[in-house]
C-alpha cells in the first residue's frame, strides 16, 4: 500500500500547507513532551508533528528532512517558534551529528514518521505516484539516481528481485520482463507510462489496489534506500536518547514496521526462545516497550484520511544500559544493487 504520512488541510501563504499528521494524539501520548526537553523530528515533512510537540510543551525541536522542498517551506514555522525549532537538511540516520553540531544537551525524544509524505505524493513532478502522470523520479532528496535510471538500466534479474522483495509482488518476474522488453524500444521517462506497462504485465486482480502499486512502492523504497535508513536511524536513536527518553515510530509499510518491531523487541529483551532451555544471557535491555502491540488509527481517522489505514505506531522508553553495537540477528536487510551504481538514463 502506497501510503503517506500526513494530510493537507489547506495552504499557508509563504510556507507549507498546514498538515495534520497521522496518529497525532497517539504520538503525543507516547512521546510525552516536557518543558526543557530536546526532541528530534527525524522526518519533518510539513512540520505537523513538530508543531504539536512545540505547542504541547516549552521544549526545543530539531526538525530533519532530506527533502530540500520541506526545508525551504519550513521558514514560517521556524519563525513562529523562534529559538525553539531548528530546521536541518539531512537524513535521520545523521541525527547524532546534527544534534551535536547544534550543541544541544541530551535528547529526550525521537519521532520518526516513515514513508513518503502527502505533499511529495500529491506533487506530480516528484514522480512518486502513478495516479498523477509526471517525471519518473521518486527521489526524496532530489539528488542521485532516479527511478527512471533504475528501470532503464538495471538487469532483469535485479529488477525482478527489487519488485519481489520490496514490493512483495508475486508477478515480479513478469513485471521485470515487460519493463526490459519495452525499454528496448524506448526508455521510460514518465510515471503514467511505467504504470501502464506494469498493469498490463500484472493483469486483472481481485485486489482493490492498482496493479502498479507494489512496483512503484518497491522502486521508491529502493531509490531512497528506505529500509537501510530505518535500521541505521534506530541504531542512532538508541545512542543519542538519554535514560528515560522515548522513541515513537509511525510506519506504513510492512517491511519497515517489521524492522522497528524486531529492533525494539530485541533491545527490550522480548525475543522468542524455548521454555525448555535456559534463558540466554546477553546485553542489558536498552529499551522498555511502551506499546506491546502496534497502535493503529481508529475508524474515524481512517474515514477522514484513507491514507492512514496502513499506519502502525510503536513506542519504547530508553533504559540506562549502554547502547548495543549492530542490528539484532533477526533483522536482515535485503541484498540489492547499490543505487549509486545505476548509470543515468538521461546521459
Amino acid at each position: 500500500m502506497m501510503a503517506s504520512r500526513d494530510t493537507s488541510t489547506g495552504g499557508v501563504a509563504g510556507g507549507l500547507a498546514r498538515h495534520i499528521p497521522v496518529l497525532a494524539r497517539e504520538v503525543l501520548e507516547w512521546l510525552e513532551p516536557a518543558a526543557g526537553g530536546v526532541y528530534v523530528d527525524g522526518t519533518f515533512g510539513a512540520g505537523g508533528y513538530a508543531r504539536l510537540v512545540l505547542e504541547a510543551a516549552d521544549c526545543r525541536v530539531v526538525g530533519i528532512d532530506r527533502d530540500p522542498g520541506a526545508i525551504a517551506g519550513a521558514a514560517s514555522l521556524a519563525s513562529e517558534f523562534r529559538g525553539r525549532l531548528d530546521i536541518c537538511e539531512g537524513r535521520f540516520s545523521q541525527m547524532a551529528e546534527i544534534v551535536a553540531g547544534l550543541g544541544l544537551p541530551g535528547v529526550r525524544g525521537v519521532m520518526l514518521d516513515l514513508g513518503v509524505s502527502s505533499m511529495q505524493l500529491d506533487e506530480a513532478e516528484r514522480g512518486f505516484s502513478f495516479m498523477r502522470d509526471g517525471p519518473l523520479d521518486m527521489r526524496m532528496s532530489q539528488s542521485g539516481p532516479t527511478a527512471a535510471d533504475v528501470v532503464n538500466t538495471a538487469e532483469e534479474d535485479d529488477l525482478a528481485r527489487i519488485v519481489k522483495v520490496l514490493g512483495e509482488e508475486k508477478k515480479s518476474r513478469r513485471v521485470a520482463q515487460a519493463i526490459v522488453r519495452r525499454r528496448g524500444e524506448r526508455p521510460f521517462t514518465r510515471t503514467g507510462d511505467l504504470a501502464e506497462v506494469v498493469a498490463a504485465a500484472v493483469g486483472p486482480s481481485r485486489e482493490k489496489i492498482n496493479p502498479a502499486t507494489r512496483t512503484f512502492q518497491a522502486l521508491r523504497l529502493h531509490v531512497n534506500q528506505e529500509l537501510q535508513e530505518v535500521a541505521e536511524g534506530l541504531l542512532v536513536a538508541e545512542r543519542i536518547l538519554e535514560p528515560g527518553g522515548r522513541i515513537v515510530v509511525v510506519s506504513f509499510h510492512s517491511l519497515e514496521d517489521r524492522i522497528v518491531k524486531r529492533f525494539l523487541a530485541s533491545r527490550s529483551g522480548k525475543v522468542g526462545g524455548s521454555r525448555h532451555l535456559p534463558a540466554a544471557v546477553g546485553p542489558a535491555p536498552t529499551f522498555e516497550l511502551l506499546t506491546r502491540q502496534a497502535v493503529m488509527p481508529g475508524e474515524g481517522e481512517i474515514e477522514a484520511n484513507p491514507r492512514a489505514r496502513s499506519a502502525r505506531l510503536r513506542a519504547a522508553r530508553r533504559t540506562e544500559a549502554p547502547a548495543i553495537d549492530g542490528l539484532p540477528d533477526d533483522i536482515s536487510l535485503p541484498r540489492l544493487p547499490e543505487v549509486p551504481a545505476y548509470r543515468s538514463g538521461r546521459e
